[in-house]
């Protein structure tokens, strides 16, 4: 076991560097899980500002000073922000306690729906799976509900926590912003004065996964207000509520579209049953997710290292069930960033004993 181990160390450990990349990557992991919540604010600030960067840097090459190109990204984002707090969220609170009323009508017709499948389909869909289904998901709804109803004084420790994100996560993406060579020198004077390693890996990391960020920041609200806009059009109930689905969708590829197709249909189905509105819809939809694919992707990640799809779910899976909602939005980077660590780390051939000899 020792000699093992000690092979282990002299082809994976050998260099000092990367021994301190895996100590700080050690370190960034557990800091992570034990104090993510404590430091939720900061890594919020800290990936949008992220994402600002890109339009901070082309408003520079455009010619306009680094200050005012900062002011510029950083108007953007208060907009970007009021836009939602004050516009989107209201109209998709609204949306989501109007379908909460209406769920006992949308029940009553899903049954009705449901009662039929046992007829045409005696040898597949039992009564009793039906009826064991449909209590399962108005058990559920209820739940939802309830929370909906019971939102009130008892949510007022989460509005105060929303009110100091909202105004203590602009105050660091502006200084972020604005210091960013300066903390960025500060952490370099903490590592080896040498570290060709961890350049080339800072390299390709902040290329991917920068792409990576912007781009799916872009590629949300695209796909989300196209969705809108169809749906308005089309006629089709809670818009709003449903384009904000579709638009989150594309955070997970290849999962979020087939789990956000089930209450499109669903909506569509409720609110014009079976019939050319209902297929019409379900087209537009089809319509928006093949744009999505085959047009928008390649275009916002042309830049971007292509994964295996299976590396892909395995890094949602994986990333999702440590971090939740921010481990499924970025389980494409980290998965880059691994990539990236395993393609730079050094390896050194043979043991000590066959080197020795």
């Amino acid at each position: 076991m020792v000699r093992i181990l000690r092979g282990l160390a002299h082809k994976y450990f050998s260099d000092d560097e990367a021994v301190v990349l895996f100590l700080l990557l050690l370190a960034g992991v557990l800091t992570i899980i034990f104090f993510g919540a404590m430091l939720a604010p900061v890594i919020a600030s800290v990936i949008i500002a992220f994402i600002l960067q890109g339009l901070v840097a082309r408003l520079t090459q455009l010619g306009l000073p680094e200050l005012v190109s900062i002011i510029g990204g950083f108007v953007v984002f208060l907009g970007t922000l009021a836009g939602f707090l004050f516009g989107l969220l209201p109209l998709i609170w609204a949306q989501l306690a109007s379908l909460a009323t209406e769920a006992p009508r949308i029940f009553r017709e899903m049954r009705s729906y449901l009662e039929l499948l046992p007829e045409q389909y005696p040898n597949l869909i039992s009564m009793n799976a039906v009826n064991d289904f449909y209590h399962q998901v108005t058990a559920e709804a209820g739940n939802v509900t309830q929370w909906l109803v019971s939102f009130s004084l008892s949510s007022i420790p989460d509005l105060v926590g929303l009110l100091i994100y909202v105004v203590l996560v602009p105050i660091l993406v502006f200084f972020l912003l604005k210091d960013r060579r300066l903390i960025l020198r500060s952490i370099a004077r903490l590592l080896p004065s040498q570290r060709p390693m961890m350049s080339q890996i800072w390299q390709e990391v902040n290329q991917q996964c920068a792409n990576y960020v912007r781009g799916k920041a872009v590629e949300i609200l695209i796909v989300g207000g196209v969705t809108f806009v169809t749906f308005k059009l089309l006629g089709v109930p809670y818009a709003a509520l449903l384009s904000m689905l579709v638009g989150l969708s594309v955070v997970i590829p290849y999962i979020g579209a087939a789990v956000v197709t089930v209450p499109v249909a669903m909506i569509a189905l409720f609110a014009f049953g079976w019939g050319s509105h209902f297929i019409w819809v379900m087209v537009a939809y089809g319509i928006i997710q093949a744009l999505d694919g085959n047009v928008l992707v390649p275009l916002l990640f042309s830049e971007v290292n292509n994964l295996h799809p299976v590396v892909i779910i395995v890094a949602v899976l994986f990333f999702g069930g440590i971090w939740g909602l921010w481990g499924v939005f970025f389980a494409i980077p980290l998965a880059t960033m691994v990539k990236a660590v395993f393609s730079a780390w050094p390896v050194r051939p043979g043991s000590p004993e066959e080197l020795a000899e």
